[in-house]
């Protein structure tokens, strides 16, 4: 049985065609896999470098304050990368930016393998977070515009159990090298880690290269109806046809400024949205590059563990919590919503974070059972909301034209908060102790306040009809029975 012709005739017919699911059944799943691939990258880049931190520092000798920076330079990289990243994403295209980025990680990550000293180190893993500031907006933004409305949610979200299953990868890489080099060269654990990085992000360069196409939806709101629908049929196996040309109708939106695509982000409308995802995203990245990030920090200093726990027990915590609780995010968004995801994971990660500073470092087994259940929940519960809906909110809550920067501007208070963690917690850590994590249960505190204050949930909204809400309706005059238009 021959399918309907779908007629395409303005922006609003490829965006319809793609968010009520009308166009399906083609490679647009090995897509959205593809672009979470890029969400592996960034997270093993990010976190590899996590388990040598206490080894840079005697290596390079390092005080704490030192050893901050060179955690935090790759967050200050990847702000920097977000801020401007998402607004090429939106002005130049997804597909572009996709490839650019992923050969940066290729270059860094080679060049943190070999950095020389403490200044070198810095400096290569700055530029690799400005290659994860200038992914993660086009990663989210390709999820988004190649799924169907129902699905975006869900498909979004996969971000995170990808983010604790790369995080785990790095430990397992590390575990049987930890038994193969000797003894002697385990400070030098780190270098094979790091470096590690450039395999899995030249295997996803070439993939993109061969199967990625740009999205349809982009194009279409730059006016390249034409483009749109040679994805649709590439990407789709749509059955698609465009309307000759008196049909048409197209809104050129290329010559938008930076300045104005940040700026409508704080307009009326966004403005409640904009300050609800900012700051979701903002806290549940203080508190886990505080707790998650530094997990093996955390093992050696508060709970005393020697230098192979510290390799195993975040490898199993990421990928018995952290990935399991992103995928209940994954299947619960749906029913519950991103903000109800993220309002109870915040409520459950204060409840953790207070508990683990009022019992301080653990003097017992039953103390360090306590610890590592507390952490256990922290981590579960962080991925299943929080962690995942900061920048579910910030790819979600705006239309196409708007998507990547409101992306990068997710990024960028995301990096914010974790640069912040990153600079301060080992400082922190020493003048505190177990009692730090009073401190940081500030954060999922301000979340939560500021959840329920602010009711907006994207989920729960079509926010890609707002980009036609002045525009008409396109009306055909020959229309046939095989012919369906899209409202």
């Amino acid at each position: 049985m021959a399918t309907e012709t779908l007629i395409i005739r303005s922006a609003r017919d490829v965006v319809n065609a793609v968010n009520s699911g009308a166009v399906k059944g083609g490679k647009e799943k090995a897509i959205v896999f593809i672009a979470l691939g890029g969400i592996f990258i960034d997270a093993y880049d990010f976190t590899s470098v996590a388990f040598g931190l206490k080894d840079i520092a005697k290596e390079f000798q390092l005080d704490a304050w030192t050893e901050g920076i060179v955690a935090a330079s790759i967050m200050i990289g990847a702000l920097i990368g977000a801020i401007f990243g998402g607004y090429l994403v939106d002005k130049i295209g997804r597909y572009k930016m996709f490839m650019a980025d992923m050969a940066l990680f290729v270059g860094t990550a080679i060049a943190c393998a070999f950095a020389w000293n403490a200044e070198s180190l810095t400096v290569f893993r700055f530029a690799m977070g400005l290659g994860i500031g200038l992914d993660f907006p086009v990663a989210l933004a390709f999820i988004a515009e190649y799924t169907a409305r129902k699905g975006k949610g869900g498909n979004v979200t996969l971000w995170q159990p990808m983010w604790y299953a790369a995080t785990a990868s790095s430990f397992a890489i590390l575990l049987p090298l930890y038994f193969l080099i000797p003894q002697s060269a385990h400070g030098e654990l780190w270098r094979w880690a790091v470096g590690f990085g450039a395999v899995p992000a030249l295997v996803v360069l070439l993939v993109r290269k061969k199967y990625m196409e740009e999205s349809a939806s982009w194009l279409a709101n730059q006016g390249d109806l034409e483009g749109a629908v040679r994805v649709l049929k590439k990407s789709y196996n749509a059955n698609v046809l465009l309307a000759p040309a008196a049909e048409l109708q197209i809104e050129d939106t290329r010559h938008r400024s930076a300045l104005a695509g940040f700026s409508k982000l704080f307009s009326r409308k966004y403005r409640l949205r904009t300050i609800q995802a900012g700051i979701v995203g903002a806290c549940q990245s203080m508190q886990y590059y505080a707790v998650g990030f530094y997990l093996p920090f955390i093992i050696v200093t508060f709970m005393s563990l020697d230098r192979l726990s510290s390799i195993t027990v975040p490898l199993i915590f990421n990928m018995i919590f952290g990935v399991s609780g992103g995928f209940a995010g994954v299947f619960l968004i749906r029913k519950l919503g991103s903000r109800m995801l993220a309002l109870s994971g915040f409520a459950v990660c204060l409840v953790a974070l207070v508990i683990l500073g009022l019992v301080g470092k653990p003097t017992g087994t039953e103390l360090a059972i306590l610890m590592g259940a507390l952490l256990g929940l922290f981590v579960f519960f962080h991925s299943y909301g929080p962690g995942a809906q900061g920048m579910t909110m910030a790819t979600l809550s705006y239309p196409t034209t708007l998507r990547g920067t409101g992306a990068g501007f997710g990024q960028a208070v995301l990096r914010i908060g974790s640069t912040i963690s990153l600079l301060f917690f080992p400082t922190l850590s020493k003048m505190f102790g177990p009692q730090v994590f009073l401190i940081v249960a500030l954060a999922p505190a301000i979340g939560l306040l500021t959840l329920l204050l602010i009711r907006w949930d994207p989920t729960k909204n079509d926010v890609d009809a707002e980009d036609f809400e002045a525009v008409p309706a396109p009306v055909s005059t020959h229309s046939s029975k095989k012919e369906r238009i899209q409202p």
